[in-house]
């Protein structure tokens, strides 16, 4: 059966459903899918710039309690090999950054049952006091283990942070937006109607967020529509998601067997997502997890966006997939897949954007 009508209507801005995009992920037609993904994207953004950040990832604890059976970064309580950061460190990590024209930091850890939220929030406090920064930090699964050893409600903790610094709550641990799959492979961390929870009251107490989505956890086609419509129907309702960011799971080094899905998974997932969600503007690619030549394709397949510098990065990392990319192999990539280069902020602003020959003012390459 062909998708040529799904893919007109959707070319000609209508809403694809639930149904069309299950029929959409059953085609192996994904060259068509990334032509219109693309051409949906071009409507969003119609020069030919791709955006990324300059930031680093701060994993500050690897202390959990939520025991995910695809995480090989996180240790239980009490183990040897867990830590807790020392502020000081996280203070140099930011300096860092700054040093070579960072502005984000994305700050996430396990579920530490023995952080006060006190923790958090005179961190945020303490890190606001000294850098000019924007703190994108703690996924909804952090934010409910803040609110359980507060007392506090939801709503209440994410007030409290965004107070205390906090500026943009990033979407881990969506994984997928289903709780059959969830109970599955995730057992204690909480349902979907949580995680949206979750993102919704940040918009409403001044957070912008992003959306995730990782496919090749065993879940069904239908499952990944679903996802798809759920986080467009919360888009609808609060626009609380600046950005999309889809990846596959990888399963070495953690306690989940699982088949590895492909680069063209991958890809297809992408385009679908862009035609699906009509409503997100920003899609961003996943070179961390799919490596650099798969992300600079994904910029024709509905991507306007290269994601950030990453510098440092622990939870992927673990399980053996953490690609190395420094700013100035961005540009290149950037500009080998016929686009030319901005660096943005959290917010999707853009601040410089370079011109043919320019490389970034200082390059770093990642540690790990």
């Amino acid at each position: 059966m062909s998708i040529d009508h799904i893919l007109e209507r959707a070319r000609n801005g209508e809403r694809i459903s639930v149904e069309d995009a299950v029929r959409l992920y059953e085609s192996d037609e994904i060259e068509k899918m990334g032509a219109v993904a693309n051409e949906i994207m071009q409507k969003w953004h119609p020069e030919p710039v791709t955006t990324f950040v300059i930031g680093r990832n701060v994993n500050y604890t690897n202390f959990c309690d939520t025991y995910c059976r695809f995480c090989a970064f996180y240790r239980p309580p009490g183990h040897a090999e867990g830590y807790v950061l020392e502020n000081e460190e996280i203070f140099r990590k930011i300096q860092e950054t700054i040093d070579i024209g960072g502005t984000e930091i994305l700050m996430q850890g396990g579920t530490n049952p023995d952080l006060p939220f006190s923790y958090y929030t005179d961190l945020l406090r303490e890190i606001k006091k000294r850098f000019d920064i924007t703190m994108h930090s703690f996924s909804p699964a952090e934010i409910y283990k803040m609110v359980e050893v507060s007392g506090l409600s939801l709503e209440e903790v994410l007030r409290e942070l965004h107070d205390a610094g906090l500026d943009s709550l990033p979407g881990g641990g969506a994984e997928i937006l289903d709780n059959r799959t969830r109970k599955r492979i995730s057992r204690l961390k909480g349902t979907w109607e949580e995680w949206m929870a979750c993102m919704k009251t940040a918009k409403k107490v001044g957070l912008h967020g992003t959306a995730t989505m990782v496919i090749g956890f065993g879940e069904t086609l239908e499952e990944r529509a679903m996802h798809l419509l759920r986080v467009r129907e919360a888009q609808d309702e609060t626009e609380c998601f600046l950005a999309f960011i889809s990846w596959l799971f990888q399963p070495d080094n953690t306690n989940m067997k699982a088949e590895r899905l492909t680069p063209e998974d991958y890809l297809k997932n992408v385009a679908i997502s862009r035609i699906f969600l009509d409503n997100i503007p920003n899609f961003q690619s996943s070179w961390v997890t799919m490596g650099p030549e798969i992300g600079k394709k994904s910029l024709s397949f509905g991507c306007n966006d290269f994601g950030s510098t990453m510098i440092e990065e622990n939870v992927v990392s673990a399980a053996g997939a953490t690609h190395k990319v420094n700013t100035n192999l961005i540009l290149r990539l950037i500009r080998e897949a016929g686009k030319i280069p901005a660096q943005r902020d959290t917010k999707y602003n853009i601040l410089h954007v370079f011109d043919a020959e320019e490389t970034a003012a200082k390059d770093f390459i990642m540690q790990n």
